[in-house]
């Protein structure tokens, strides 16, 4: 293994100076996209990076590639059963081999530690494009999106509402690095892994718990949620019993500041944790959002290549 190689996998993995940086140099490239002066910014120039999805993929997919070739380099899709990681050889073999062809990888799938091992063991940058633990990736163009928006977010409150799951884990990483208040509302029997919390509190993170949905709301700068049924989850039923209180519709943002922004990673579950007025409203961000998914993550990549010192 090159021990300088840079892997993005949890945005917990990095001070709050180094995820500034790739934010930052994010947005410079999204602002200069469609002028001449992008052609400058091809740091993947003649390299080749393999994105492997373990997971269906819209957003992921799409902005990759094009991100990849935005930066002058060439991206290659594999599925997950082309791979079969961990099945077929050792998960190192995998890794090693994988990175004789490429120069980074991209990868989606929902076991954690699997995406640790390969990163582990690969040559070459890696970069997590979602497991069932956490979506860096997604977050950085959340934050992205809610500073085109609100303005810095160092100090604000964003409001969570819904099941606790990958995307709320990386805004609790996001909140201990960007320092800003985060509230989190759930369902007891979903609410927040015990080992988030308590790395949180570590932190220094403004996290604050509750069950009810609209104190989580109140006055906050962002409402956020996701759907109630996550690849990989069971008891659809329970689930949509037990979240349907946490639903955001009208009632809900209303409670939160005059001006604040929704925001929803989609796909949507319209009608569940969403009504259509609110997820097509004046308030809602989530297009916004999903544009970001790319601009975000060309900051990220040219952070592997090393093109961000920080």
């Amino acid at each position: 293994m090159t021990a300088e190689k840079r892997n993005f996998l949890d945005l917990s993995d990095f001070s709050g100076a180094t995820l500034r940086a790739i934010l930052d140099a994010g947005k410079d490239m999204k602002s200069r996209r469609r002028t001449p002066a992008a052609v400058q910014d091809r740091p993947l120039e003649g390299k080749n990076v393999v994105l492997i999805f373990e997971q269906p993929s819209l957003r992921t997919r799409m902005s990759f590639e094009v991100g990849i070739r935005d930066l002058g380099g060439s991206p290659v899709m594999v599925t997950g059963k082309e791979i079969e990681l961990g099945e077929r050889e050792a998960i190192k073999d995998t890794a090693r081999v994988i990175s004789r062809y490429f120069d980074a990888i991209m990868i989606r799938m929902l076991d954690h530690q699997k995406l640790l091992e390969l990163a582990h063991w690969a040559e070459v940058p890696v970069i997590n494009g979602l497991t069932k633990t956490s979506h860096p990736c997604q977050v950085m163009a959340d934050l992205m999106t809610f500073e085109e928006r609100q303005g810095p977010i160092k100090g604000r409150t964003v409001a969570w509402t819904g099941d606790s799951n990958n995307v709320l884990a990386s805004w609790v990483h996001a909140a201990a690095r960007f320092d800003f208040t985060m509230r989190i509302a759930t369902p007891e029997e979903l609410a927040p892994r015990p080992d988030l919390i308590a790395w949180a509190k570590k932190e220094g993170a403004k996290i604050e718990l509750t069950r009810d949905p609209f104190e989580a709301v109140d006055g906050a700068d962002a409402v956020i949620t996701d759907t109630w049924v996550s690849m990989g989850d069971a008891e659809k039923e329970r689930r949509h019993n037990l979240l349907q209180p946490y639903q955001v519709n009208a009632k809900l943002l209303k409670a939160a500041h005059r001006d604040a922004i929704f925001l929803h990673c989609l796909p949507a579950h319209r009608g569940e944790e969403v009504t259509d007025e609110i997820i097509d409203g004046p308030q809602s961000a989530v297009l916004d959002e999903a544009e970001n998914r790319l601009h975000a993550q060309k900051g990220v990549l040219a952070w592997c290549f090393e093109a961000i010192q920080a």
